[in-house]
Order: C-alpha cells, then structure tokens, then sequence
C-alpha cells in the first residue's frame, strides 16, 4: 500500500511563488512514476507535470518555464516549484503515483493541497 502526503500549500500573489512537496510511502511497491494533477473549481483535473523513475519528465503547456517537478530519489519525495503564479493557477494540486507490484501496476492520489493565487 503506497501513501502520499502532499504539502506546501497556501496563497501566494500574482507572480510569486510556492513549492509543493509530496512524500511517498511505498513499502514493497516499486515507483514507476509520479506526478502533479490540479483541479480548479468547476473545472476537470488535469496533468501539471509528471516524472518518470528514469527520469523523463513532462510538462503541460501552462506549466512550462514557470513550473519545475523533480524528486528526491533517497527520500521518495517529489517536489513541485511553482513560479510566477498566476490567478489561474489558482486549484487543488493532487499527487500522484504509478507503482508496480507484482502482477500488475497500480495507481494512488494524494488528499490534495489547496494552492490560491490572489493579485
């Protein structure tokens, strides 16, 4: 059974910044990948960023330049800097993660941590 913990969390203003932290319990599961996912109010959750065990990484169009997912293999934790936030950027980012434990693959979210951008 895999736990992520997301934190970091907040209200920042327009153009400023925050950085998302989220930590992995994963026990006998491997990570395979993990990812951001937000969820603006009214609004269907979609892909911020994603990072593979192998290290590719992929970015959604609003987040690129302004957003930089990486993580801290040694203590499975994956981290998201935000910069240059925007109202829009205002939503509730999940954590994710996509494990192999034997015999198939398995997906796990985050609770979630609510990011609030004000001008």
């Amino acid at each position: 059974q895999v736990q992520l913990v997301e934190s970091g969390g907040g209200l920042a203003q327009v153009g400023g910044s925050l950085r998302l932290s989220c930590a992995a319990s994963v026990g006998t599961e491997t990570i395979l990948a993990m990812a951001w996912h937000r969820q603006a109010p009214g609004k269907k959750r979609e892909l911020v960023a994603l990072i593979t065990s192998g290290g590719t990484i992929q970015y959604e169009d609003f987040a690129k330049g302004r957003f930089i997912i990486f993580k801290d293999h040694t203590k499975n934790t994956m981290y998201l800097q935000m910069n240059n936030l925007q109202s829009e950027d205002t939503a509730v980012y999940v954590c994710y993660a996509k494990t192999w434990a034997s015999p198939r693959e398995r997906n796990y979210w985050g609770q979630g941590t609510q990011v609030t951008v004000s001008a």
